[in-house]
C-alpha cells in the first residue's frame, strides 16, 4: 500500500485525535486558565510520543507554558528536519457571533468547525500523522518542537537561543500556514512583520463643558480621529511617507473570494488599489486596534482632554522594523491637528520575514506537494508575523524554511469565528511531508 492510500486509511484517528484536541480551550492569553492549557500540553506530550517520538519532553523554560521538543535520529550523516506547530490558540468569546460550540469539533459541510481546528491543532495532527507512516523510523534524524505560546508572548525564542543545538537542522517545516484555497497548492515564501505604537493625543488639561467651550476648544477624540485619517489616502492606501513597498510576482486571490472570507457587509468596499495579494503580502498595512477615551455608557456634555489609540503596522519583507516606526512616528507627530500635543510609545517591533527560494529543500518541496496535491504549486504570502522564524533562522542561518499548513485562506477564518479546517488539506498535507522527508534523506551531501 503507497503512502496515498496509508494516509487515508489513519485519517479516522487522526480526525479523532483532532477532534480532542480541539476540545481543549488552550488559551495561554494572560487572564485565561492555566488548566486547560497545561492539559493541553501534556494531551498533545502523548499523541506526539505514540506517534513514534519515544523521547518527546516538555521541556523546562523560566515562565509560561512550555514547548515539546522531540527528536529521532536517522542513519548517521542523514539530513536533520525540524517540524514545527503550536497547542496554543487564540481565544472563542460568544462576541465573536460562533454558531457551534468552538470547544466541539463539529462537522459541516465537508469541514470541521472549532477553536484551534486549522491553528494550529490541525498542524500539529499533520505531524503527527507523518511520523506514523515512518512508524518511528524516517529515513533522516526528525526534530519536532510544538510551541505553547505562539499567540501570545512567545517564551521560545529564548528557549532557542538558550538551546541553539537542538534547533540545529538543514530545514525547518512550519506548519502554520494554508492554501489560498482548499485544494490548490502554495508555498508561503514572505511574511510581513507587525510594529506597534500608541498614540495619545492631548488638547486641553481637563474636561470642559461642550456647550461653553465646545467650537474653538478642540476635542482631543475629534483631533485623534483627524490625525488617523491621515494616515491613508481617499482610495484606503497608506499615506505614510518613507515606508517601504514591494512588487508582488506570485500567486493571486480572488475578490469575490477574499470578499466572501472576509465577511464584509453589503456594499463596503475594498480598501488601497491595486493587486489584492500585493497589498496584502507586499504592502504596508495600518490599523487601529485600540482605542481610549470615554464609553458611550459614560459619556456627558465634556469635551475630552486626551484621546489615545494603539496603532498596528504590518511591514513588508526586507524592511528593518525600528525604521518603519521612525516613518509612522514622524507621520503622527507632524500631522497633529490644531497643534494638538502627540506623544508616541512603540510597543512592538516583530521583522518580516523571506523564505529562500533556490535552495534544494525548497526544490523538494514544490514536488512533493505538487504531487500530493496533483496541481501546480503557486507561491504567497502571508500578513501575519512569526517572529519566532528570524530567531530560528539566527541559531541555524544556512537552514531552509518550508512554510505551508492547512489553513486555507478563503474559508478557515482563523482567529475569528467559525474557524474550521477541510480534512482533505490535512490528508494531503501529511503526504506532501512524507514525500519531502524521503526526497531529503535521499539528497546526498545534505547535513546539519
Amino acid at each position: 500500500m503507497g503512502t496515498r492510500e496509508r494516509v487515508a486509511a489513519m485519517m479516522p484517528s487522526l480526525v479523532e485525535s483532532l477532534e480532542r484536541l480541539v476540545a481543549i480551550p488552550s488559551v495561554a492569553f494572560p487572564g485565561y486558565p492555566a488548566e486547560p492549557v497545561e492539559r493541553m500540553g501534556h494531551q498533545a506530550l502523548d499523541l506526539v510520543r505514540a506517534a513514534g517520538f519515544t523521547n518527546a519532553e516538555l521541556m523546562p523554560v523560566p515562565s509560561g507554558y512550555p514547548p515539546i521538543y522531540a527528536e529521532v535520529p536517522g542513519p548517521p550523516g542523514s539530513p536533520v528536519v525540524m517540524l514545527y506547530a503550536h497547542y496554543d490558540v487564540q481565544p472563542a468569546p460568544e462576541s465573536q457571533g460562533w454558531t457551534s460550540d468552538p470547544w466541539t469539533a463539529t462537522h459541516k459541510n465537508g469541514r470541521i468547525y472549532g477553536r484551534g481546528a486549522a491553528d494550529d491543532k490541525g498542524g500539529l495532527v499533520a505531524h503527527l500523522g507523518t511520523m506514523r507512516i515512518f512508524e518511528g523510523r524516517p529515513p533522516c534524524t526528525v526534530r519536532l518542537v510544538v510551541e505553547g505560546m505562539e499567540e501570545t508572548e512567545s517564551n521560545l525564542p529564548a528557549f532557542v537561543l538558550a538551546h541553539p543545538e537542538l534547533f540545529a537542522c538543514d530545514v525547518f517545516v512550519v506548519c502554520d500556514m494554508g492554501n489560498l484555497r482548499v485544494g490548490d497548492p502554495v508555498l508561503t515564501t514572505v511574511l510581513r512583520g507587525d510594529v506597534a505604537c500608541v498614540v495619545t493625543v492631548g488638547t486641553l488639561q481637563h474636561p470642559l463643558h461642550s456647550g461653553v467651550f465646545g467650537g474653538p476648544a478642540p476635542d482631543a477624540m475629534m483631533a485623534l480621529a483627524r490625525l488617523l485619517s491621515t494616515l491613508h489616502d481617499e482610495a484606503g492606501n497608506v499615506a505614510v511617507a518613507g515606508v517601504s513597498r514591494n512588487p508582488w510576482t506570485g500567486g493571486e486571490l480572488d475578490e469575490e473570494e477574499f470578499r466572501a472570507s472576509a465577511d464584509l457587509l453589503d456594499g463596503v468596499g475594498l480598501a488601497g488599489s491595486g493587486s489584492l495579494a500585493r497589498r496584502l503580502w507586499a504592502e504596508p498595512s495600518i490599523s487601529a486596534i485600540g482605542v481610549d477615551m470615554t464609553s458611550v455608557a459614560g459619556s456627558s456634555n465634556v469635551l475630552i482632554p486626551q484621546a489615545r489609540a494603539k496603532l498596528s503596522m504590518r511591514i513588508v519583507p526586507g524592511s528593518d522594523p525600528s525604521k518603519e516606526l521612525d516613518a509612522l512616528e514622524a507621520h503622527l507627530r507632524s500631522h497633529a491637528p490644531w497643534g494638538a500635543h502627540v506623544e508616541v510609545e512603540r510597543t512592538k517591533a516583530a521583522p518580516p520575514f523571506a523564505c529562500r527560494t533556490d535552495g534544494p529543500g525548497y526544490a523538494a518541496a514544490r514536488r512533493a506537494l505538487e504531487e500530493a496535491f496533483g496541481k501546480p504549486v503557486e507561491e504567497a504570502g502571508n500578513g501575519a508575523s512569526i517572529p519566532l522564524l528570524g530567531t530560528l533562522h539566527e541559531v541555524a542561518p544556512r537552514a531552509e524554511f518550508i512554510l505551508w499548513g492547512p489553513e486555507d485562506v478563503a474559508a478557515s477564518r482563523i482567529h475569528a469565528s467559525d474557524e474550521s479546517v477541510d480534512p482533505s488539506e490535512i490528508e494531503k498535507l501529511i503526504v506532501a511531508q512524507v514525500g519531502l522527508i524521503e526526497e531529503l534523506a535521499a539528497q546526498p551531501g545534505r547535513t546539519a
